[in-house]
Parts: C-alpha cells; structure tokens; sequence
C-alpha cells in the first residue's frame, strides 16, 4: 500500500507541474462493443451473421479526441456505410447522425450532441469527479507507460439486444407487462488506462479526471482504444463547442431514451406477434 500511495503521489505532482505548460494534442480512438448472442440461439448461424452485419456500423467506432490543457472534444468520425448493411428502416429511426462530447475540466462543464430516434439532442451537463480508485499496476499502449484505475457507475448504455429479446408464450399477459414494465438501472465497473507522460485529465467520451491522458476504456461490452496520438502538432487543434440541437439535462435524455426504447420494443413484439414469431 505504501508503494502505491508513494507512485501515485509522485504522479500527481509530476501531473500538477506539467500542467502548467502549453500543451495540446490529437488522439484517434478505436471503439468496439459487443452484443450477448445467447439471446439469439433460436437464430441460424446464417441469421445470426446477417443480423451482426446490420449492427456493425452500431458496434465498431473510430473517433478523434482534441485536446489542450482544459478542453476537449470527442468526435465520431463518419464513414459510409457498406453495400448491404445501409441503416434502412428502423436502424435510421434509431441514430443516424454525428456523435460528439465537449468537455471543460476547470468550468465542469460537459455538453453532448447526439442524435437518437431521428432528433439531435444537446445534453448539458455540470461534471462530477468521477471516484477513480487509482492502482501501482502499468501497461504499455503504444509507447506510452499506463495505470491502471476504475470506478462503478450507472450504466447507461441502450441495450438494443433486448428489443428483440423473446418472451414467453403466454401473450395476453406479456402484452399487458409490457407496457408497464421497466428497464433496470445496472451498475458498470469502468477500467481505464491513463498515461502521467500526456499531462492533461481528459479521455474518450464522458470519461476524464486522472492526472493523465485516458488511452483506453473498458466498461461493460465496450471497449475503447486509442490507436494514435499526436502531440503538440504545427497547427493548433481544433476544439468547438457542440451547439445544435434540443437541450436537454442528462436526466431528461436518459428518460426519453427510456420510453423510447420500450416503444421500439413493443413494436418489434406486436411485428413478431402478426407474423407467427417468424424472423428477425
């Protein structure tokens, strides 16, 4: 305990010392999420790639992070979609638009601008400390020496998975809960891997608040990880703040991502209902 009390203090300092020379950069994020396909066991291994081809675009990411020494901003970068896997239908009702998050670490002030069900929303939020447990343990991403922290938070995350989830046969009474039933709040264990020798408290998506840069993220099923960072480049980087869409608080989103998602639910469970069960 004393050596991890002596390495972390010596990070702080070194961090703190940094800090208060002019410092910016460019990371590049890969960012992969996956879906438990044991709810999917009734489908043929055929349906199954089918249906992992529609989602790709949904489970594999790159993003670019812009960063100085108080702000941030992480962009999703848009690629076009490959034939075969356009996002028709209810996957363009779903999100269809640019993703991205700004940060301000010495305001404490965080804003959003993401697009769901076909509207752009720009959450607003005051940032929370997130309560790091900061450990002695290190890794190598790149060239670049990492430690180990993590925190609990609430997951957030939208389980598409569990819109097509089957229920029981009995139909009247599931059409009934259905309609009354809740989506449970879980908890997520975040890992991250931060680098002291990048000297600013930012990272990936909402996640910041170690004495130094974030380059990688582990939390529930998806994992984020940086691929490249330059430091310092000749031209300064470009930081802007999101401006367009509805704003909303996080509590607000999070509850119209809510009902939302147990409509599409319902939805998909009356479609299956006509049809006999048949189908993705």
């Amino acid at each position: 305990m004393k050596k991890i009390a002596t390495t972390i203090l010596f990070l702080l300092i070194a961090f703190t010392a940094y800090s208060q020379v002019k410092f910016q950069g460019q990371a590049t994020y890969m960012s992969k999420r996956t879906i438990d396909m044991r709810r999917f066991d009734k489908m043929s291994e055929q349906q199954k790639k089918q249906m992992m081809a529609r989602f790709k675009s949904f489970l594999e990411k790159t993003y670019t992070l812009n960063f100085n020494r108080q702000e941030s901003t992480f962009k999703e970068n848009v690629k076009l979609d490959a034939p075969g896997t356009s996002t028709s239908g209810w996957r363009a009702s779903v999100s269809n638009g640019q993703s991205s998050v700004y940060k301000n670490t010495k305001e404490r002030k965080m804003i959003e601008a993401t697009e769901q069900f076909s509207k752009r929303f720009l959450i607003k939020e005051n940032m929370e400390q997130p309560k790091w447990q900061l450990s002695a343990e290190t890794k190598k991403i790149g060239q670049f020496t990492c430690y180990k922290a993590t925190y609990e938070k609430e997951d957030t995350n939208i389980d598409w998975s569990s819109i097509f989830r089957r229920r029981g046969n009995d139909k009247k009474k599931d059409s009934i809960k259905s309609k009354k039933e809740d989506i449970p709040v879980k908890k997520l264990l975040v890992t991250a891997w931060y680098s002291p020798e990048i000297p600013v408290s930012a990272g990936p998506s909402e996640y910041w608040g170690l004495p130094g840069l974030i380059l990688e993220v582990n939390a529930g099923r998806t994992t984020m990880l940086c691929t490249e960072v330059v430091l310092n480049p000749e031209d300064d980087v470009e930081i802007k703040i999101p401006t367009k869409g509805k704003e909303v608080t996080r509590e607000e989103y999070n509850a119209i991502v809510k009902e939302k998602t147990i409509e599409l639910r319902e939805q998909f469970r009356n479609r299956r209902r006509a049809s006999g069960g048949r189908g993705f």
